[in-house]
């Protein structure tokens, strides 16, 4: 009987997908939608994402373009953008807000690339803890005389291959976003 690998292969999902996200809300110097993804506003009683509360469109590459549905959150998005510190700038006018997003300092990018590669170990270590889960669960199947000592070698190979994939693509994901941040 060989190892059934979907549960690990759903957390390894998980953790690409949390990735990704985490990626997305770095400051590459474009204007990004992505970066708004945790700023949100008190409205209607409840905490809202700025998406759930105002059409964001990309106005040119450094500007984002908010325009609230009801005007009466055009200043609490304001207030939200700047208390968020995301090293932007905000300017409100009739038709909604501008969200502009400066160049950035080489200090920034540097400061930026660290960040990422520090999410990228964290992600590292999620799957480290993920493939620890499922290789103990191989050896104590291989104990319960569920699977044999060929077949607990033989899945334990193929969960390092999986390992050895998820981490090669977080290297170059990683690679990818860091050339995006440095503006190469």
């Amino acid at each position: 009987m060989t190892y059934d690998f979907s549960a690990f292969k759903k957390k390894v999902g998980d953790i690409e997908e949390h990735l990704a996200k985490e990626l997305s809300a770095i400051h590459t110097g474009r204007a990004s939608i992505a970066l708004l993804d945790g700023v949100s506003i008190e409205s209607y009683g409840a905490r809202l994402a700025i998406s759930h509360v105002a059409t964001v469109a990309t106005e040119d590459p450094r500007t984002l373009r908010i325009v609230p549905w009801d005007k009466a959150n055009g200043k609490e998005i304001e207030k939200a953008l700047n208390n968020a510190n995301l090293g932007i700038s905000v300017s409100m006018d009739d038709a909604g807000l501008r969200v502009f997003f400066p160049p950035l300092t080489t200090e920034r990018r540097v400061a930026f690339t660290k960040v990422m590669r520090d999410k990228i170990e964290e992600a590292r270590v999620s799957l480290k803890g993920e493939r620890e889960k499922t290789k103990n669960d191989i050896i104590a199947q291989e104990r319960e005389g569920m699977m044999s000592e060929d077949e607990k070698t033989r899945s334990l190979e193929d969960l390092q291959k999986l390992v050895d994939t998820t981490n090669s693509n977080f290297e170059s994901t990683g690679d990818k976003k860091e050339k995006d941040i440095l503006g190469e």
